[in-house]
């Protein structure tokens, strides 16, 4: 199995993502990498109470964040594009609970030239589905981009992701 890890300095911009920055202290500082192999974006995580909502369960929202940053780093790192959430659906089958190992993936399941939709999945150890998220991304277009990173960083932006 090959792991690209997957970094926003990488990218040519700096950002402070709750979910993925390492450098944000408040945030959930979940390192993402790219499977070749399996061609999905995954990462390992157990989060502390800090992110409970139920007293022994990860809040929603927190598990919600999870799944859309995998799904986004899919759009980055699969479909070749920054594009951001227009619409997510997510089925809660499992709690999650703090404290214990998880895992998210994500991929691609299909791109036209405006739209990418992905499905993101959090899975325990024993690989049961905890909770499943579908989402469609809309693609950025070059000047919605610099408004988004800012006009210096979008000039530096990796131009391997084929911005329109």
């Amino acid at each position: 199995m090959t792991l690209l890890p997957l970094h926003n300095d990488d990218l040519g911009y700096e950002t402070n993502c709750f979910v993925c920055e390492q450098r944000n202290e408040r945030g959930l500082q979940i390192p993402f990498f790219h499977d070749t192999d399996r061609d999905l974006v995954t990462a390992e995580f157990a989060l502390t109470k800090d992110f409970s909502g139920a007293p022994t369960m990860v809040h929603g929202g927190v598990a919600l964040a999870v799944l859309d940053e995998a799904m986004a780093w899919a759009c980055i790192a699969l479909g070749r594009r920054w594009a951001v959430t227009s619409e997510t659906t997510t089925r809660f089958d499992r709690a999650i609970y703090v404290d214990k190992p998880h895992n998210v993936e994500a991929e691609v399941t299909e791109q036209t030239d405006s739209e990418i939709r992905t499905v993101g999945r959090i899975v325990d150890l024993k690989g049961r589905v905890r909770a499943e998220s579908t989402a469609t991304f809309t693609i950025l277009g070059e000047a919605e981009l610099k408004r988004a990173v800012g006009a210096d960083a979008a000039d530096e932006l990796d131009p391997s992701l084929e911005l329109d």
